[in-house]
């Protein structure tokens, strides 16, 4: 989950809904309609997070705190959790999947060293990621495109849920897009959103996550902090990204250059 303080407590993201915002931000990409795996693709970003169980397991820190997705330990032995997630994406199709264990890929391989379970478990995904591109007839090339997509989308919804922006309208990277192109964002004084270049097919869009808020700070147990996840209030937050400042019209207005 991801956890950002508040005055009173804790504002909690689950996962899940942060996957959903990257599909939201993924439908705005100027050319999303002429994608021929489009479907399976927003799929994929919006399931990719899956594995993710908020109200399972151990999410306390040492303190009793909520704790952050960020400052969870790495359990490097736990692979099955893993191919579990591979497989519940395979039943929705090959594509899904291969862009599953894509992500699947980058997140363990930093860490893969350490582990020698973990390194052959990656070496396997290797050698499936290549049986589904030759089944599905695409280049290594056209997968990492699609890839950077799912990454794009992921790392910008992390940083609207994570409460990342800078003040001040100071420029944020994003990441490289499917193109190769470095986007950045930027929060203006009205509190709009633009990336530059502009990447998206609409002027000015909308999107949103489901936040539920805390005013406990600390628990004694996993079971407590589950009860109060439940029933916490929950709110939506609402992020506008427009081209132009708002009230300007985006046909004389220019987006301001990164930094």
């Amino acid at each position: 989950m991801i956890v950002n303080p508040t005055a009173e407590g804790w504002e909690i993201i689950y996962h899940r809904s942060h996957a959903l915002l990257a599909a939201q931000i993924a439908l705005q990409w100027h050319n999303v309609e002429r994608e021929e795996r489009i479907a399976e693709t927003i799929t994929a970003i919006a399931q990719h997070d899956d594995l993710e169980c908020e109200w399972e397991g151990d999410h306390l820190s040492s303190v009793g705190a909520p704790l952050d997705f960020t400052l969870t330990p790495k359990n490097l032995a736990a692979v099955d959790p893993w191919r579990q997630l591979i497989t519940e994406a395979l039943y929705r199709g090959r594509w899904v999947a291969l862009l599953t264990a894509m992500h699947v890929q980058f997140l363990n391989a930093p860490y893969k060293a350490d582990d020698r379970k973990l390194a052959s478990f990656l070496a396997d995904l290797d050698q499936q990621i290549a049986q589904w591109r030759k089944e599905l007839k695409i280049s290594k090339k056209e997968a990492e495109q699609s890839y950077a997509f799912l990454q794009w989308c992921d790392r910008l919804s992390l940083i609207l849920c994570g409460r990342a922006l800078p003040e001040h309208e100071r420029w944020l990277e994003i990441a490289n897009g499917p193109d190769g192109r470095r986007y950045d964002i930027m929060q203006r004084a009205d509190r709009s959103l633009v990336v530059e270049p502009w990447p998206f097919r609409e002027q000015r869009f909308v999107v949103a996550a489901d936040a539920c808020y805390l005013n406990q700070l600390q628990f004694t147990a996993n079971a407590e902090l589950t009860r109060a996840l439940k029933a916490a209030p929950i709110s939506s937050i609402y992020w506008e990204f427009s081209r132009s400042p708002l009230g300007q019209s985006a046909r004389t207005t220019a987006a301001p250059a990164s930094e």
